[in-house]
């Protein structure tokens, strides 16, 4: 019994330490590879799928692959950096939410009145302030974005 005992510890800390891993490297063939998944995984309905590519905290980039116009959001205690991997979309900033609901430190909504439209392609990088709402309005086929959350640093 205490062979199992000690067996079960064994394998939780393996499982703990492994989960708490940094991951801070991904090639190309990683990202191709979460893009073919997306495309597998993506369930009916679903305007995004989001994997993460890299991990350390409290940072993660992940690899977000839109085929539909998804809610608008606004991080109130984060910014938001995209890199445009492929694709081409209407990214619209500023504004207000329309129908707005809170999740946590987030607001989300179905679109934005009164925001900035941007066409948004394959190379961008995008700096969205955090408190500042955004949404791709329009989607031109799949676009595969790199997104990072950038927490507020207290001072």
């Amino acid at each position: 019994m205490r062979v199992i005992t000690l067996s079960i510890a064994s394998l939780t800390a393996c499982l703990v330490a492994t989960a708490q891993q940094p991951k801070t490297f991904a090639s190309a063939a990683d990202v191709q590879a979460l893009a073919e998944k997306a495309k597998q995984t993506r369930k009916a309905n679903q305007p995004t799928v989001s994997q993460p590519i890299l991990q350390l905290s409290p940072y993660s980039a992940n690899l977000e692959s839109r085929n539909a116009v998804g809610p608008a959001s606004i991080h109130e205690k984060e910014a938001e950096m995209f890199y445009v991997i492929d694709g081409s979309a209407t990214l619209v900033t500023g504004g207000k939410l329309v129908n707005e609901t809170r999740n946590g430190d987030n607001l989300s909504g179905t679109a934005i009145e009164g925001g900035t439209p941007r066409q948004v392609a394959k190379g961008d990088f995008i700096m969205v302030p955090e408190k500042t709402a955004h949404w791709f309005s329009k989607i031109d086929g799949t676009l595969q974005l790199m997104s990072i959350h950038l927490p507020h640093e207290s001072k």
